[in-house]
């Protein structure tokens, strides 16, 4: 690898992992907004104008709190399960293209940190360890809620796990392809996987809900059951680190679901339009972001309008649902596939 392609990767990291902060820490900003209009409220605006300073605020205020271990909490592991769960968080979008490729003085700069292969292995094996970070967090807290919240978050991300991995498969067949980059450029045009695998992707979004621990899925931090489940004994930062980390999964199942089933940075009559090829990669990567936007604001409206299931009901809905539906999409994906090759 060159010393340019290598340095600009580099700078590429930094920048995504810089972009996926700032989305994470305003969309807690567009979370309270989006409830107080659900709820016919005005939501935050008292700190900056329409109170657009207020996810600092509530960043200072972690920073500020008073930083509490439990006496009877394994202090290495109390302190691990945040750190885990973050830098989890953080790996998954190394592997997810932005965009396309920029031209700059003569140097090709891919929108994409590392072009994997095995990039939708490489997504799944991330948010499989980030389980340990809510595992490790509830069970070194010593505290029974939190352990309580800390399995009910390990159950409920397996079960999900399975029919999330055999609506992949379903892609997998489609596609013939385990790289992000390649699915997206087979998604040019109106070619993209939600018309080829509707039922494909209804099932990786319950999935993505019930992975990131969004409402009405959010039963490992039920509050009127378990206190605050798995990070019921935290504070300050630590807490704040969970709490972030929910928001970064988010981001990043919006971007996974925005480029397996709707194009990723392609939109129809891209490639017609009369502009110069870098303008042509920003304005693709400007409709990437604005796609993941729609999704996040999919995640918060769902959770402000139904509500929290039953935890009977979540694993019923998991094991007896969505996974006898996702192996029935793998047989009729494979029928259809195997007489399409016959026939045509």
């Amino acid at each position: 690898m060159e010393t340019w392609e290598l340095l600009s990767k580099i700078i590429f990291l930094f920048v995504i992992l810089a972009i996926t902060l700032v989305v994470a820490m305003y969309s807690t900003y567009a979370e309270r907004k989006v409830a107080a209009f659900m709820q016919d409220r005005l939501g935050p605006n008292r700190a900056g104008p329409y109170g657009l300073l207020q996810p600092l605020a509530d960043g200072l205020k972690m920073f500020m709190k008073e930083e509490i271990i439990p006496t009877m909490a394994n202090r290495t592991l109390f302190i691990l399960g945040p750190s885990i769960a973050m830098t989890t968080a953080l790996l998954t979008g190394v592997v997810i293209p932005w965009g396309g490729n920029l031209t700059i003085a003569g140097h090709v700069i891919s929108l994409q940190v590392a072009d994997l292969n095995i990039g939708i292995l490489y997504i799944f094996a991330m948010v499989s360890i980030g389980v340990y970070g809510i595992m490790l967090g509830g069970w070194a807290s010593n505290n029974k809620y939190a352990l309580l919240g800390s399995v009910r978050a390990a159950s409920q991300m397996i079960s999900y796990e399975l029919a999330m991995g055999m609506a992949i498969i379903a892609l997998v067949l489609t596609t013939g392809t385990l790289s992000l980059k390649e699915i997206v450029d087979q998604q040019q045009g109106w070619h993209w996987n939600i018309f080829y695998q509707p039922l494909g992707f209804l099932i990786f979004l319950v999935c993505a809900f019930a992975e990131t621990n969004r409402a009405p899925f959010d039963l490992p931090e039920c509050e009127t059951e378990l206190i605050g489940g798995y990070h019921t004994e935290y504070s300050s930062m630590k807490l704040g680190f969970y709490l972030f980390a929910e928001y970064i999964n988010m981001f990043i199942s919006a971007a996974v679901i925005a480029t397996l089933y709707f194009g990723g940075y392609n939109f129809p009559f891209l490639n017609r339009l009369p502009l110069d090829a870098n303008v042509l990669t920003i304005l693709g990567s400007v409709v990437f972001f604005l796609k993941i936007f729609f999704l996040i604001f999919l995640f918060m409206w769902i959770r402000w309008t139904l509500p929290r299931f039953r935890y009977d009901q979540l694993m019923n809905l998991g094991w007896k649902g969505f996974i006898p539906i996702s192996i029935a999409n793998i047989m009729v994906t494979g029928v259809v596939i195997y007489f399409k090759e016959l026939f045509f």
